[in-house]
């Protein structure tokens, strides 16, 4: 079993900022990368960030150089640094990660971003 609790959402005006963290437990010892994903009403899943546990990091076009993502020192836990939020940055976002043979999500933590 794999468990991961996202926390850290909320409402907050356009520019303002947030941070998102997702805790994993569980059989984690085979993970590696993790990942944050939104999902907007009426729009497809979409990746926001990923990291490997080595720190190498990927962003989607839309939030690169606005979010960071990082890893905690104890390799289960991740955060998203949220800055100039958009409100096309209103979303729920869900923690990811995989480990063989599946993917693994949080249930997700609502952002909304007010204009």
């Amino acid at each position: 079993q794999v468990q991961l609790v996202e926390s850290g959402g909320g409402l907050v005006q356009a520019g303002g900022s947030l941070t998102l963290s997702c805790v994993a437990s569980g059989s984690i010892f085979n993970m590696n990368s993790m990942a944050w994903y939104r999902q907007a009403p009426g729009k497809q899943r979409e990746l926001v960030a990923a990291i490997t546990s080595a720190g190498t990091t990927n962003y989607g076009a839309s939030v690169k150089g606005r979010f960071t993502i990082a890893r905690g020192s104890a390799k289960n836990t991740m955060s998203l640094q949220m800055n100039s939020l958009k409100p096309e940055d209103t979303a729920v976002y869900y923690c990811k990660t995989y480990i063989p043979y599946r993917d693994y999500w949080g249930q997700g933590t609502q952002v909304t971003v007010s204009s």
